[in-house]
C-alpha cells in the first residue's frame, strides 16, 4: 500500500475540523502515512518539504476556506489528492453538528472516506500511467472583440462546449477539459484551483473541480462522463496559467470516456457555440 504525506487543516473549532484530524490519524495508522503539522510547517518546513517530495501529498481541508490547500500553494507543493470534509458530508447527506465530538454518522463518514482513499492510493499510479490525450500542438482560434477585451475560442475539429462554458477536446476514447476564455476573463485573476481526484468517476454535469478568484468561485461542470486519468498539476502552484491560456497550458483534467455518444446530445461544436459565447459576452459587459 502506498503512503501519503498528509497535510490537514488546523481548524479544530468545528466538527469538520475534528473529522479532518480523525481522518488523518486513521490514514497514518493504517497506511504508514506521515502527517504534516500545518502550524509547525509554517515556521520550520525543511523536514516536511522532504516528506512531501518523497510521498504523494494528500491535502485534507475541513471547509471551503481551504487553509491546508492554500498552505500547500504557498510552499509550492505538488498536490496528489484533495479532500474537503464539508463537501464530502454534503455528498453523503450527513448534516454536521455544531459540536466537536463525532457521533456515529460522522464516524461512519470518516471511515468511508478513509476506505476510499486507501483504495485510491493503490490504484492512482495505474490510472496516471495511462496514455495522455493526443492534444493538437497548435490551435486555431476564432476571436470575438468587445471593447478592449478579446475572447478566443478554438475552432479545431474535436472541440465541444457545454452551456456552462467548459470545453472538451475528444481524441479516441479520451478527452481533455478546461474552462474557456470568457470564464477566465470574467473571474479575472485566478488564485486557487481545486482539481478532481485521479480515478474519480464523473457523470456529465458533475463537478470536475473549482477555480477561485477574488471575484467568485467557479464550479467546473464536466461536459462528459468518464474516469479522471490525469490532472494539470501545474495549476496547483500556477493557477494563473488559466488566465494566460485556458486551452493550451491552463487545461484542467483528462478523462477516459464512458459514453460520449450520449454526452454529445448536450454539447455544442464551434459553429453552434460561438453565437452563445457572443451573447454571453455582450450581456456580461452591459
Amino acid at each position: 500500500m502506498n503512503k501519503y504525506a498528509i497535510l490537514p487543516c488546523n481548524g479544530l473549532d468545528k466538527c469538520a475540523g475534528s473529522i479532518t484530524r480523525e481522518l488523518a490519524q486513521i490514514l497514518a495508522e493504517e497506511s504508514s502515512s506521515k502527517i504534516l503539522c500545518p502550524v509547525f510547517y509554517r515556521v520550520a518546513d525543511a523536514k516536511y518539504n522532504q516528506l512531501a517530495e518523497e510521498m504523494p501529498l494528500l491535502v485534507i481541508d475541513g471547509c471551503a476556506t481551504r487553509c491546508a490547500a492554500k498552505l500547500a500553494a504557498e510552499k509550492n507543493l505538488k498536490i496528489a489528492e484533495k479532500i474537503i470534509i464539508t463537501d464530502e458530508a454534503k455528498a453523503a447527506n450527513v448534516a454536521l453538528p455544531r459540536g466537536l465530538r463525532l457521533g456515529e454518522p460522522e464516524k461512519k463518514l470518516t471511515r468511508e472516506i478513509a476506505d476510499r482513499l486507501l483504495v485510491v492510493s493503490e490504484t492512482a499510479a495505474e490510472v496516471e500511467s495511462k496514455e495522455q490525450v493526443a492534444f493538437p500542438e497548435q490551435l486555431n482560434y476564432e476571436i470575438y472583440k468587445r471593447d478592449k477585451f478579446i475572447f478566443r475560442i478554438p475552432n479545431d475539429k474535436g472541440f465541444y462546449f457545454n452551456e456552462n462554458d467548459v470545453w472538451v477536446y475528444v481524441s479516441g476514447n479520451r478527452a481533455r477539459i478546461g474552462i474557456n476564455d470568457f470564464i477566465q476573463q470574467s473571474l479575472s485573476d485566478i488564485m486557487y484551483f481545486t482539481p478532481p481526484s485521479i480515478g474519480m468517476e464523473v457523470e456529465q454535469f458533475d463537478s470536475a473541480g473549482e477555480v477561485e478568484s477574488g471575484k467568485a468561485v467557479f464550479e467546473i461542470i464536466s461536459p462528459v462522463s468518464g474516469t479522471v486519468i490525469s490532472v494539470n498539476d501545474k495549476l496547483n502552484t500556477q493557477p494563473e496559467l488559466m488566465n494566460n491560456n485556458p486551452y493550451e497550458v491552463g487545461w484542467v483534467a483528462e478523462l477516459e470516456l464512458s459514453d460520449f455518444d450520449s454526452d454529445q446530445e448536450f454539447l455544442h461544436e464551434f459553429e453552434a457555440y460561438f453565437p452563445i459565447l457572443k451573447r454571453k459576452v455582450d450581456e456580461f459587459r452591459v
